[in-house]
């Protein structure tokens, strides 16, 4: 007999990654040093760490939501929940870099910052491609009309976001306005992409949501 997926253990399973990953953030920052010489010396690196903080924050409230929204556990969505928790210990270390770069914490090449964001947006690529996978699947295996468009809605938002990050990959590997940090700034379209994706869904799907 088969038994059932707890998807409460997958939940603590994930919230111990992130606060494991949270903790791995820290371990440059001199904590032994008195407040004035941090505020002196280190605002830098505890800024970074603030900013890079608040993006892992919201990655797991992203990864949060996916729970409250989706009843349905299975293989699947356990292997992909596994990768994504794996990339999200990969991911933070691009990106304290790059915010150390920015601020002038860390000297870097032309070549070493496009390498950056090209880590940088990969890691963006595989952690929402996998959000985009876990709903799309749960999607697939939802039985109720409503519950599952919106699993479907959240499959394409996040797909949105795939296909964004895979344009500043491209623009890194081929050093295009890379010293204008062309790369980093082409995610602000991401706002009105889903806008009128959202507008456009909730047309489509109007007589059904």
């Amino acid at each position: 007999m088969k038994n059932p997926h707890n998807g409460a253990r997958v939940e603590a399973l994930s919230d111990a990654v992130f606060a494991f990953a949270g903790t791995l953030m820290i371990f440059n920052i001199d904590t032994e040093k008195s407040f004035t010489y941090l505020m002196e010396n280190e605002w830098q690196a505890i800024l970074a760490f603030g900013i890079s903080f608040f993006v892992l924050i919201a990655l797991w409230f992203v990864h949060y939501n996916f729970f409250r929204r989706v009843s349905y556990m299975d293989n699947w969505i356990i292997a992909f929940n596994s990768i994504l928790l794996f990339l999200v210990l990969y991911y933070i270390f691009p990106l304290k870099s790059l915010i150390n770069s920015f601020l002038g914490r860390e000297s870097i090449t032309l070549d070493e910052l496009g390498s950056l964001f090209s880590m940088y947006s990969l890691g963006f690529v595989l952690i929402f491609t996998c959000l985009a996978l876990m709903y799309y699947h749960a999607y697939r295996k939802t039985k109720g009309i409503e519950s599952g468009l919106q699993l479907l809605f959240y499959s394409r938002h996040f797909g949105i976001f795939v296909l964004v990050a895979i344009i500043s990959v491209l623009l890194a590997v081929t050093d295009t306005y890379v010293k204008w940090g062309i790369p980093g700034f082409v995610y602000v379209i991401l706002g009105p992409i889903c806008y009128f994706h959202a507008v456009y869904f909730d047309k489509k799907y109007k007589n059904v949501l």
